[in-house]
């Protein structure tokens, strides 16, 4: 069948995870379309070797390759680009674990920075140049026929009508955000409840955080590919004792790695 896109989620530095689900795909050709939704770094200890998978079928694949950048991604280029200590500190973000990786060091859950890799980590020196310029490449969202993907979610404006009263809200499309960075870091129920138009297919949001019972797709798994009216959540914990999703469309078939 020409014409399908795979729609693959958050990684999160889970080399093995990818491997199985890129091997799991069906093949392709070049009407087909791969989209990367983002977030392939950090939590996972094998960072260096995602991103460098993604790269080589950026390269070398018959289909259409499309990278979208994910908000971990977004978060270390602020950090290249004049430091951001909230972000790379936390633990639960995952930031020692690229480090460790880009290094060739092992690295564990639990694991502490020493004194040099916190003063690295605030810099993200590690980072050779050309992934930095790989990352800076990435997109923001991407359209077709099927969906519109994005790493986080739409943006929500009031509109302002005529009389100066505020008008119905209203979700807009990624190439109209006055600040396309929202779009890799929102997180609202609101957008995944309410919002009415297109399908949109995302990552960011760990399906365990959204109501199972309003999925139409295995609402008797939580961990599952989370499937609304018009939205598509893909982040199912990889990197982070999850699993790696990758959705098919239009047929809305799924491959998985676990």
């Amino acid at each position: 069948m020409a014409g399908r896109t795979f729609a693959i989620g958050d990684i999160h530095g889970d080399i093995v995870a990818l491997q199985t689900v890129l091997m799991r795909i069906p093949a392709i050709d070049d009407q087909d379309t791969i989209v990367f939704l983002g977030d392939y770094i950090d939590r996972g200890p094998r960072s260096k070797e995602v991103v460098d998978t993604v790269r080589e079928v950026q390269k070398r694949a018959p289909a259409k390759i499309v990278a979208l950048r994910g908000n971990h991604e977004d978060g270390w280029l602020r950090v290249i680009n004049g430091g951001w200590p909230e972000f790379v500190l936390p633990p639960g973000n995952g930031c020692l674990a690229a480090l460790r990786s880009f290094r060739g060091l092992p690295y564990k859950d639990g694991d502490l920075a020493t004194r040099t890799e916190l003063d690295d980590l605030r810099t993200g020196a590690f980072f050779p140049p050309d992934v930095v310029d790989w990352m800076n490449s990435l997109a923001f969202f991407y359209e077709d026929a099927h969906a519109i993907y994005v790493h986080a979610g739409l943006i929500q404006t009031h509109p302002t009508n005529a009389d100066g009263s505020q008008g119905e809200p209203v979700w807009l499309h990624p190439k109209d955000s006055d600040n396309q960075t929202m779009n890799l870091w929102v997180r609202t129920m609101k957008f995944f409840l309410e919002y009415r138009g297109k399908l949109v297919v995302v990552g960011h949001t760990s399906t365990d955080n959204l109501p199972p019972e309003l999925s139409s797709f295995t609402p008797e798994d939580p961990l599952d590919m989370w499937v609304g009216e018009n939205v598509i959540v893909t982040d199912t914990g990889c990197g982070k004792g999850g699993f790696l999703t990758c959705l098919e469309l239009p047929s809305r078939k799924t491959y998985e790695s676990r």
